[in-house]
């Protein structure tokens, strides 16, 4: 009765033990629930965190591919440096005490060095340390003799970047170096480790994922405080594929050395057939092998990045005016146009005054009534003057854009490449890229400028090397490339039939004949014997940036079915692009003719 009255007066006592039971309930389904999301949810999330801090992998590292030239001949490849490195999970502190007084005696190196170096290592609970580096020869033989009295102790073998030609077709190649701490971050993720090597430019650069290969290592188990349990096995590491250029390495030395005595410049030996480059040279140039170095010389590395010469530059791909070597531009123009047709003679003058400016004749005299072919083959400047006028800027501009000029070649090595300047109406209109639209428009003075290269055209070598192969190879335009390996995006770029007359394309091949034969380019047949007909066209521009006149020289070879086809340029060297240009083509001609 007294319990009646007790539970009566209190009633939360009679709700206790339902509120003890709910309690204990919730706690277990909280628990329950935390056991399936850990167990069964997320299974496979903490089994790798519990793996990784199980496992470890020492890596090793894969074989960078090779580059070669069309020929096998090596341009890059992997060299090996070699490092004594110690297992410590495999010895102990008394077999320590012993090794490293026989390495010391054995590689003549101090023991207080490999002690030091042994103790870091365990400190920082490596699994691999790495007790001398840059091995030479001799003492990888000493240690290789002595190696079954070691145990624990190895000879790792590092691959670092070799280019046995040094400096040449170094921007091509391009080179290769570490990965940052940044690009870690997002490389990791694509199986890259610190410190990997990527490739920066060049070939090394686009075939990067053909190139690089996989890592591999050995998995070794730890326990919880870190100390080595058992191997796990091994992974070998994947070699990564070789690159196969087209360059010649016969026709590629042979540009690099009539480049020597230039201030600056590029070559490019190219088939006009399908666009392959058998060589590209710029000067100046640099040794690849600069980037392989562990230390780097300050003298050595303002030499490359703070130099005025600008090493680095590719001049091939870069853009300057061409002068007289455009003028095929306007030529076309004139055909395409209708108002100037293939039987067109012009009066050639000393002058022809165009707005303020009275433009000269390169003679001063004039050449008399000439038509197209001999316009080309004496390279008159006032029978382009007043075909451009004739035309006009935008004529010239759309023939400019068939033929490939301002636009990217599609060669591989793009990062480098340059679209150059073809002025049109819209670009004078819309401020010239510097001033204010409306306040810089055309003017009469642009036309004749533009008619034969200069000023307000900048292009590059290798937009000239693909016009003048269309002209070579009757009407189509190719897509230059390096690489021969099958099945790359590169190489299956066919040329394109371009949207020109294939009778005005042939009237400007004769007249590209016509300038070997009797005209400004016939010093190429001098002292030289058996070669096939070439066509060409010389060039003499000044520079708009203020420099000294650049010198050109276009041909190609055999006139009527081209094998070759070659620019030459020499940056800031006055006298001619027949003094100064012709003569390194002609170099590579011979070299071809003779090896063909």
């Amino acid at each position: 009765m007294k319990n009646n009255n007790f539970n009566n007066k209190f009633p939360a006592f009679k709700r206790q033990p339902f509120v003890f039971y709910l309690i204990t309930s919730c706690t277990f389904l909280l628990i329950l629930i935390r056991l399936i999301f850990l167990q069964l949810v997320n299974n496979e999330t903490y089994k790798k965190m519990s793996d990784e801090n199980r496992i470890r992998l020492i890596a090793t590292q894969p074989i960078r591919g090779r580059i070669i030239d069309k020929n096998g001949f090596i341009l890059a490849d992997s060299r090996l440096k070699y490092s004594l490195i110690l297992k410590p999970q495999y010895i102990d502190e008394r077999a320590w005490q012993k090794y490293k007084l026989k390495i010391s005696k054995l590689l003549n190196i101090s023991s207080s060095s490999l002690q030091k170096k042994y103790s870091d290592g365990l400190k920082n609970k490596n699994f691999l340390i790495t007790l001398l580096d840059n091995l030479t020869e001799d003492q990888v033989i000493k240690f290789k003799e002595n190696e079954n009295k070691l145990n624990g102790l190895e000879i790792s073998s590092r691959m670092i970047r070799n280019y046995p030609y040094k400096n040449v077709a170094s921007h091509v190649i391009g080179y290769t170096q570490p990965i940052t701490d940044s690009e870690f971050k997002i490389l990791s993720k694509r199986g890259y480790k610190l410190n990997d090597l990527i490739g920066r430019t060049g070939i090394e650069f686009v075939f990067e994922d053909h190139i690089r290969g996989e890592w591999g290592g050995e998995m070794i188990e730890v326990n919880s405080s870190g100390t080595f349990i058992k191997s796990l096995g091994i992974k070998p590491s994947k070699q990564g594929k070789d690159v196969e250029l087209t360059i010649d390495m016969n026709l590629q030395l042979i540009a690099e050395e009539v480049l020597k005595d230039k201030n600056g410049g590029a070559i490019i030996v190219m088939d006009p057939r399908d666009g392959a480059i058998r060589a590209m040279a710029s000067k100046p140039t640099f040794d690849l092998n600069f980037f392989s170095k562990d230390f780097k010389p300050q003298k050595e590395y303002d030499a490359l990045f703070n130099s005025p010469t600008k090493p680095l530059f590719n001049r091939a791909l870069n853009a300057y005016d061409p002068g007289s070597v455009w003028k095929i531009v306007t030529a076309i123009a004139g055909l395409e146009s209708g108002r100037f047709p293939p039987e067109t003679l012009l009066e050639t003058k000393p002058c022809i005054k165009y707005g303020s400016q009275c433009f000269r004749e390169h003679n001063d005299l004039g050449f008399g009534t000439i038509g197209y072919e001999d316009a080309l083959r004496v390279s008159s400047n006032t029978f382009f003057y007043q075909i451009g006028y004739g035309v006009g800027v935008d004529e010239i501009y759309d023939v400019s854009k068939k033929l490939g000029f301002a636009s990217l070649s599609g060669i591989e090595i793009s990062e480098q490449e340059n679209v150059g300047l073809v002025a049109n109406s819209k670009w004078a209109k819309d401020g010239r890229g510097w001033g204010e639209p409306g306040r810089t428009p055309w003017v009469p003075e642009d036309i004749a400028s533009m008619s034969i290269g200069q000023f307000v055209v900048q292009v590059t070598p290798i937009q000239i090397a693909r016009a003048y192969a269309a002209i070579a190879n009757n009407g189509y335009l190719v897509t230059p490339h390096l690489s021969k390996n099958e099945g790359h995006p590169f190489s299956n770029q066919k040329p394109k039939k371009i949207d020109i007359d294939p009778s005005n394309i042939q009237l400007v091949k004769n007249g590209l004949r016509k300038v070997v034969e009797s005209g400004t380019g016939v010093s190429i047949n001098y002292g030289v014997s058996n070669l096939p007909p070439v066509s060409g066209k010389t060039g003499t521009a000044e520079d708009g940036e203020g420099g000294s006149d650049h010198a050109w020289f276009v041909c190609f070879t055999p006139s009527d079915k081209s094998e070759l086809l070659i620019v030459a340029f020499a940056q800031n060297t006055p006298g001619g692009g027949a003094v100064h240009a012709l003569p390194m083509a002609k170099e590579i001609l011979k070299v071809w003719n003779k090896n063909k």
